[in-house]
């Protein structure tokens, strides 16, 4: 039995929830790319109304700020991108409402953090997912035993618009053209999405305080990156395993008495060491060959337009790659790549000033704040993924992060407003 029940107290932490927890009720019809977007703007507006009205809220942060100077800046590129490429009013409008969808919750989730909405309802809202994965496991399995198609159908909400079909999908199982082996993306629009949000999860499972859930959360989060077999996810999970590890020693002096003979035999033993890192990551790369051929294809071609072509401002929309990459768009798999290709360098700039700023401030707070602690990982998160995923197109699956992240650079989250300073937990 549970022993704590957490359950929403308000409106923000009711939608925030219930967005989380019902994922899979609307991947089943299709909905689940339209919800984030949805909620981010409907909460921001709720936000608008508090602070015009004067009513409680967090203060918003000066690192809020900066993330929303660096969204706009972001639609300013795109703007001029397309003015300078000659691409018309309607692949503006379009391009904007992609914007809106995408970049724009980089910014949105984080301020929205200022609302009353608790890091606890997020953490168990995240864990019930991955309990709700472990319970669905034997059907995906089972469906790709028996052979069921591997995509059922695509919602016909599809035709509000997205990046691709796979977003509005129900799929069941895929097999890995490389190796034939199944593996599975589950509510997301590919494996390796599943792979973060798998170490997504794994990250607000250890914040849980009840035991139950952080099972479920920790057993979760692990399956849903073993099922996603992505290389990416893996080192994540490996290296979010030894950021909080290493977080409960790092002020403690035995660390350092252990870490003095290891560096000093590191020394003798240093190019072995190299070599052996070396070999793992030819092996690593080897696992996926052909993955990483196209990955690496795409990247050159778009750094080389980049430079030859719109240093600045970019080509403004994304562009379809040639036959070497099987057609896919020119950045993706990485969003540096794409940034500097659909928005230059401006907007390269535009995402890298927001995430070194917070980085310092996280850096400053991590030991006097707890939340500093979480919001260090999940920036780490985002930055590992930097360079295997274009961070704006995913940003409608790790939205509950980014309202960490934002809850993390508030400065008076520990002094909630006099409505909202009480205590949700209630014992059974």
């Amino acid at each position: 039995m549970d022993p704590q029940t957490i359950t929403p107290q308000n409106a923000d932490e009711i939608i925030v929830y219930k967005a989380i927890v019902y994922s899979y009720l609307f991947w089943i019809v299709g909905a689940l790319y339209i919800v984030a977007p949805v909620i981010a703007w409907i909460l921001f507006c709720r936000l608008l109304v508090k602070k015009i009205s004067y009513q409680p809220a967090h203060t918003i942060s000066l690192t809020h700020y900066v993330w929303l100077f660096g969204m706009w800046v972001m639609l300013m590129a795109l703007i001029v991108g397309h003015l300078e490429q000659g691409l018309g009013i309607a692949k503006l409008i379009k391009s904007s409402i992609g914007w809106a969808k995408g970049w724009a919750l980089l910014a949105i989730f984080p301020v929205v953090a200022c609302l009353d909405i608790r890091p606890q309802i997020i953490y168990r809202a995240c864990c019930q997912v991955c309990k709700h994965t472990v319970l669905l496991l034997p059907i995906f399995v089972l469906a790709w035993m028996i052979r069921l198609p591997s995509t059922l159908y695509v919602s016909p909400l599809s035709i509000i618009g997205g990046p691709g079909p796979e977003f509005f999908s129900l799929s069941l199982y895929e097999i890995d053209p490389g190796s034939g082996i199944p593996r599975w993306r589950l509510f997301t629009p590919w494996a390796p999405a599943l792979g973060m949000l798998g170490n997504l999860y794994f990250i607000f499972a250890l914040q849980e305080s009840s035991s139950q859930w952080k099972r479920w959360g920790v057993f979760g989060s692990l399956l849903m990156v073993l099922m996603s077999q992505s290389r990416l996810a893996l080192i994540c999970y490996l290296a979010l395993f030894g950021y909080f590890s290493m977080l409960q020693f790092v002020r403690s002096p035995i660390l350092y008495f252990i870490l003095c003979p290891v560096i000093l035999a590191t020394g003798f033993v240093g190019e072995s060491i190299l070599n052996k890192i070396s070999m793992s990551i030819a092996a690593v790369k080897s696992a996926r060959a052909d993955s990483t051929r196209v990955r690496q294809a795409l990247a050159d071609i778009a750094v080389e337009r980049w430079w030859n072509e719109a240093v600045l401002f970019g080509h403004g929309i994304v562009e379809r790659g040639p036959h070497m990459v099987e057609y896919m768009p020119i950045g993706s798999h990485h969003t540096w790549y794409g940034l500097l290709f659909v928005k230059g360098l401006v907007g390269a700039i535009a995402l890298a000033v927001p995430m070194l700023v917070t980085f310092i401030v996280l850096m400053i707070n991590i030991f006097t704040r707890p939340l500093a602690k979480v919001g260090m990982a999940i920036l780490m998160l985002l930055m590992l993924y930097t360079f295997g995923e274009n961070l704006e197109i995913l940003a409608y699956l790790f939205w509950p992060g980014l309202i960490i992240l934002g809850k993390s650079l508030i400065a008076d989250h520990d002094a909630m407003p006099a409505e909202a300073g009480k205590e949700y937990i209630s014992k059974r």
